[in-house]
């Protein structure tokens, strides 16, 4: 069989459960790029640029407030604290850790990854009992020929547990099936090993002699015990930032030229700050959430910081959010209008002097009170009805109050009735 007819054998053999296994495995283990290093989820946390984003984001979303909340009949909504998930999100998703470093778990294995999965536990009334998390290394999810339904393999020490679909708590990323998303560490897999690769060389420059990168002429041939003690003289004295700088012994007219190694020669630099910009564009973070402020201004880094939010946060804060619904309530609960929100207004206040200004509009025109005003300050409320009262500008008064008082006027000849 020739190498073409072979090629479209290969192609069209049927892709079977032992290609699945033989991807998971090889995408666990990480592959070797063109830059020449390995690169998985586990290697690329050491870049420091990939570690910064995804700290970034799952920081931020492990301290945003949520919660549950009842809808009500007549529109609006109220914090259902009772409620057994609400413990769950807001405070203590199982008894080993909180729900910021449960939630910081699971977005940093979404981020690398491209999915997260916690097991859910039931108490004794068949209601969400705990959510612990799993490593997705350890999850396969697959669809079940025999009834069609997706189901998640869970391999830990060498055995194999099937669980249902309603039993695993999975939010996915960006896939081609639904069902499991795409890691972004191996979409951008060169991406991430031309910077491991730079930081390696940075390292290995620094550590190995910075200050030797020459060439030693000399006039006769070295003897080998002349030239083992040479080399042995320069590795001790020539290596090492505690060595930069001392003076070599020369014998015998030998002569050192130095071969200077220039960084912005190589576009070393440049290479380095345009990785930097390409991961930040994987992640969708903004380049001064990592402390890059070449671009930023005190005029536009507010404005960059709402887009973090919109644009980098939202994706995720929505898919969690319809993911809890779906996982965590029942179909009768959801009927009744329990749902799970993330509050990002704290994010998004902007300054003081904006925000004390917007507020006061929306007092001016009856929108708040004064209580609703203290608690978004976190403020205490005032007691009495004093705090509960809804007030208005005195020169504003309803399209129906001014066509009475008109009529009124028109009939009676008289002054507009106060």
């Amino acid at each position: 069989m020739g190498v073409l007819s072979r090629l479209i054998s290969a192609k069209s053999e049927a892709y079977t459960m032992d290609d699945f296994h033989r991807q998971v495995v090889e995408r666990a283990r990480g592959g070797q790029v063109h830059s020449g290093v390995k690169v998985n989820e586990e290697s690329a946390m050491r870049f420091i640029t990939v570690y910064s984003c995804v700290r970034v984001l799952a920081e931020t979303m492990g301290t945003l407030p949520l919660g549950v909340y009842k809808k009500r009949p007549g529109g609006g909504a109220d914090q259902a604290s009772d409620h057994p998930v609400h413990e769950l999100l807001y405070s203590l998703p199982n008894d080993e850790m909180t729900t910021v470093t449960w939630r910081e778990q699971q977005l940093g294995s979404q981020a690398l990854a491209g999915n997260c999965y916690s097991v859910i536990t039931l108490d004794g009334r068949g209601r969400p009992a705990d959510l612990y998390p799993i490593p997705w290394t350890m999850v396969e999810p697959f669809r079940d020929l025999s009834d069609g339904k997706i189901k998640y393999r869970i391999t830990d020490r060498g055995k194999q547990e099937v669980y249902p679909a309603s039993a695993i708590f999975h939010v996915p990323g960006l896939g081609f099936d639904g069902i499991m998303g795409y890691s972004p560490i191996r979409m951008a897999a060169e991406s991430i090993g031309v910077g491991l690769s730079a930081a390696e060389f940075a390292a290995r420059f620094y550590g190995q002699g910075m200050n030797i990168g020459g060439v030693i002429e000399v006039q006769e041939e070295l003897s080998e015990a002349a030239y083992n003690r040479l080399r042995d003289d320069l590795e001790a004295r020539g290596s090492g930032l505690a060595n930069s700088w001392r003076p070599l012994l020369l014998e015998e007219g030998s002569k050192f030229s130095r071969i200077p190694m220039s960084f912005n020669d190589a576009q070393f630099i440049e290479n380095r700050k345009f990785t930097r910009d390409e991961i930040c564009g994987l992640f969708r973070v903004p380049p001064h959430m990592i402390a890059n402020l070449e671009r930023s201004t005190n005029n536009n880094i507010e404005h960059q910081a709402i887009e973090f939010v919109q644009y980098s946060l939202m994706p995720y804060l929505v898919s969690w959010e319809k993911t809890i619904n779906w996982k965590l309530f029942t179909p009768a609960e959801r009927r009744e209008g329990y749902y799970a929100k993330f509050n990002v207004s704290g994010l998004l206040r902007g300054d003081y002097k904006s925000r004390q200004e917007g507020l006061a509009q929306m007092r001016q025109n009856g929108v708040i009170n004064a209580n609703k005003w203290l608690e978004i300050e976190d403020m205490n409320p005032i007691d009495g009805p004093e705090g509960e009262a809804y007030l208005v500008n005195g020169n504003m008064i309803s399209p129906t109050t001014a066509a009475s008082q008109t009529k009124s006027n028109s009939s009676g000849g008289g002054e507009m009735k106060k």
